[in-house]
């Protein structure tokens, strides 16, 4: 089965943020703006801010991601991932993902 991957590699497919937003779930959204609250220590965070269909989907794009810098990095450079860029394994914006979730740079790797 094919995953909706990230411009930095994460799985769009298992982010809470985009199950809540297809599924409707407003309670899975308060959870995830409540968590976003605490680690941002932003208390404006709100469920409609958690909306978020994937950053390379179009649509609704989590307040986070909106100002993505790896997303501005790539697109900068008319690319679609980060996959693209030669740069991919020495990167230290795209690495700050990486480290709390190898699994994206692994999923980066399937697209080369």
């Amino acid at each position: 089965m094919a995953k909706l991957i990230a411009c930095c590699g994460l799985n769009c497919d298992a982010c809470e943020a985009r199950v809540a937003t297809i599924k409707n779930d407003n309670k899975l959204r308060a959870k995830i703006a409540a968590r976003m609250q605490t680690h941002y220590r932003n208390p404006n965070i709100t469920i409609e801010m958690t909306n978020c269909m994937g950053c390379r989907e179009g649509g609704a794009i989590m307040w986070y991601c909106e100002q993505c810098e790896i997303k501005k990095c790539i697109l900068s450079k008319a690319f679609q991932t980060c996959a693209e860029c030669e740069k991919l394994n020495d990167c230290p914006m795209v690495r700050k993902i990486h480290q709390y979730d190898p699994k994206a740079l692994e999923n980066l790797k399937t697209l080369i």
